[in-house]
């Protein structure tokens, strides 16, 4: 596409095992009955070998694997974009850089704003690039977390996800050409999800599902009055939401169509299935990827939507707090043959699965992944079985441990 600028390429970590949302909500003792509309099967799960520094690497690795040398040495940027830090002062960026082996001549910075802060750095990297300071610049932007759900999470626990999302942005956007100038925001204080320390997270359902649509309402308007004739029900031929689970996806649908006067329920449905439902597959088998949200349901739309031509795409992206943006742009038939070698849905197939008790296990160290501890030991051997049981798995970097402070890492 001839001038413009976007995503060249993605790809999707969602770590090395999952478990069924039903056996969560049942072990929980939570009702059932709270999911129904929700298209949730089953939320990826970190193991001890796994933090941000690995999600993020792994999601970049097969996408950088795929660049000739010449164009890997032309990314200027390394953006991560996670409220998953390990550091107050260094950006997970440092470390993910050393171990993508990327050039040494490469600007590294970390962006924080919730579940909007990769939609943020996408925009920087966009301005970046279309700025033509460095022509045929591109920038790597990931988006990378890690889950604090447990019991006293209630509802939240059972659609919390973990992974990382990749986003290569440059001047041949395959995947998506953003409409230059085509934004609108909506931003304002507000508590209702909040890490206040590296074990703890806390959320106000209500507060939050509020904010979000009072967001979507704002950053829509906002879009429809910078782009002048912009028409929601015209002008998009497919939508993707921030979807933390798939339930909150299908409410914002029916706000926005509501918010234009669309209140018939057949209408309504028809309108969700054919520009919503493709971006939903991928949330449903992963959960939650904060940041990455957003661009793991763009992921899924490219995915299933089985273009054949050129299509435009709404795009909402919130972050707790509160910050949000209505874009968009044009994806197309190219995006998903961009994808396709990088074996996503085979690999959501192939994390192992976790029965309740482990799974159990496995959320204390999930509560400690972020805590500075000066050593720690990570029991490879344990999780043997789940590191070895793809034999054509791409090498993964795993954590080995922690001394000194100092994290280490390791291909396996």
């Amino acid at each position: 596409m001839s001038g413009a600028v976007g995503i060249e390429a993605l790809n999707v970590y969602a770590g090395l095992a999952r478990v069924p949302v039903r056996e969560v909500v049942r072990g929980r003792g939570l009702d059932w009955s709270r999911f129904a509309g929700d298209r949730a099967a089953h939320r990826s799960v970190g193991l001890p070998v796994e933090d941000p520094v690995t999600n993020a690497v792994n999601a970049a690795a097969p996408l950088l694997a795929t660049l000739a040398p010449e164009q890997r040495s032309r990314i200027e940027f390394l953006v991560t974009a996670s409220e998953s830090g390990l550091d107050l002062s260094k950006s997970l960026a440092s470390t993910v850089h050393a171990q993508l082996g990327l050039d040494r001549r490469c600007r590294l910075l970390e962006t924080k704003q919730a579940c909007f802060a990769a939609t943020a750095a996408l925009q920087l990297a966009a301005g970046f690039v279309a700025s033509g300071v460095s022509p045929g610049a591109k920038v790597l932007v990931i988006a990378t977390d890690v889950a604090l759900a447990d019991a006293d999470s209630g509802y939240a626990e059972p659609v919390a996800g973990h992974g990382a999302v990749a986003l290569l942005v440059g001047d041949r956007p395959d995947v998506l050409a953003l409409d230059a100038g085509a934004s609108g925001n909506h931003s304002f204080d507000v508590l209702d999800t909040a890490r206040p320390g590296p074990e703890l997270e806390i959320a106000d359902p209500d507060t939050s599902l509020m904010a979000y649509l009072e967001c979507l309402r704002g950053s829509v308007a906002d879009y429809c009055d910078r782009v002048e004739g912009a028409d929601v029900l015209r002008d998009f031929d497919l939508l993707a939401f921030h979807t933390p689970f798939t339930g909150m996806a299908r409410s914002a649908h029916r706000a926005l169509l509501r918010q234009y006067g669309v209140r018939d329920t057949a209408a309504v449905t028809e309108d969700f299935e054919r520009r919503v439902v493709p971006s939903l597959h991928y949330p449903s088998e992963v959960g939650n990827l904060f940041s990455g949200s957003l661009y793991l349901a763009l992921t899924s739309l490219v995915e299933t939507a089985q273009l054949t031509e050129p299509a435009r795409v709404g795009l909402f992206s919130y972050g707790s707090g509160c910050s949000s943006e209505f874009f968009s742009g044009v994806t197309g038939p190219a995006a998903a043959r961009r994808l396709a070698g990088l074996g996503l849905r085979s690999r959501l197939e192939q994390r192992a699965d976790l029965d309740f008790v482990t799974y159990q296990e496995l959320v204390e160290a999930n509560r400690r992944c972020l805590v500075a501890d000066r050593d720690r030991v990570v029991e490879l051997d344990r999780w043997k079985d789940v590191l070895t049981r793809v034999p054509d798995r791409p090498e993964t970097l795993v954590l080995t441990g922690i001394e000194g402070y100092r994290r280490h890492y390791a291909w396996i």
